[in-house]
């Protein structure tokens, strides 16, 4: 009783237009129809007229009663009638034949266009899957570390120089670097006394002609030195500072040593955001005869 109100069909525009000429074509039929039953009735009449009663039975036409050109006018007319309404005006004529053909490459057309985007769709997320299958094949050929240690306000040197002397963190370091591809700044590379042993060494540099010993690698960005590196495994960022900033957004893994001290310092490491990276391991090591402050080897990985 008070449910719903019935939804009422929507009718589509093409059936609406075949409803309003069937109706059109409806009230010509009965115009027509009409018409013929008033020729009848009129044509009885005046022959009656004429026969009968006598009505203008003196006045003739090339011999022939007036009533019988009044007939054929009116026939003529209805003739006239019928050929407008099957012939001139058809339901279904030429202009609406072609209407309907227009429309129909019309939709067809519009198909087309959309079969057209739903390739162009296909192929960009093809694209997209080669690229992102080879990016992820690439990534398992070889994992860019950054290694740094780092105090608790983020200090990493002074002059050029660690702040601190941890056996156990310089041990950690050879171990993990070695046999490896180890990536620096020119001034990083300038802080040490002679290349370190068992290692590639690229050092990354505006200068031009910057001499270095045979074996150590120039390169001037970032990204060079990371192309060449690719057939390592792990190459390892170790520094300074801008090269750290740079790798943030390009490394795989985050090595870290926290000293969990603050220093005076002038080269510092970006804090981690712990939205791109999760912490895989932390193992706390506490101030000893050898070490003079408690530290914390971390290692974070980028979220997936």
């Amino acid at each position: 009783m008070f449910g719903k109100k019935k939804s009422t069909p929507q009718i589509d525009k093409d059936q609406l237009e075949l409803i309003q000429n069937a109706q059109k074509r409806i009230k010509q039929k009965k115009r027509l129809y009409i018409h013929f039953v008033i020729f009848l009735i009129g044509a009885i009449f005046l022959i009656i007229a004429n026969t009968l009663l006598g009505i203008g039975e003196d006045f003739k036409f090339f011999g022939y009663d007036w009533f019988l050109f009044a007939v054929l006018i009116w026939l003529f007319l209805l003739v006239y009638h019928v050929f407008n309404v099957f012939i001139t005006h058809k339901f279904m004529g030429k202009a609406w034949e072609k209407q309907q053909l227009e429309k129909l490459v019309s939709k067809q057309q519009e198909r087309i266009e959309k079969l057209k985007d739903g390739f162009v769709r296909e192929e960009k997320l093809l694209a997209q899957t080669q690229a992102y299958n080879k990016a992820k094949s690439e990534k398992n050929k070889s994992e860019l570390t950054i290694i740094v240690a780092a105090a608790e306000n983020h200090a990493i040197g002074k002059g050029n120089q660690l702040i601190w002397h941890l056996s156990d963190d310089l041990k950690r370091f050879k171990n993990l670097t070695n046999g490896h591809h180890i990536i620096m700044g020119r001034k990083t590379f300038e802080s040490f006394p002679k290349p370190l042993p068992n290692r590639t060494h690229i050092v990354i540099t505006r200068q031009k002609h910057y001499k270095v010993p045979d074996g150590v690698v120039v390169v001037n960005t970032l990204a060079d030195a990371i192309d060449a590196s690719k057939n390592d495994t792990q190459p390892f960022i170790i520094g300074g500072g801008e090269i750290y900033k740079q790798a943030m957004d390009v490394a795989d893994k985050i090595e870290l040593t926290r000293v969990h001290h603050n220093f005076e310092a002038d080269t510092f490491f970006p804090e981690i955001d712990t939205k791109v990276w999760t912490e895989t391991a932390n193992a706390f090591h506490k101030k000893d005869e050898h070490h003079d402050y408690e530290f914390s080897f971390i290692t974070y990985e980028r979220k997936q």
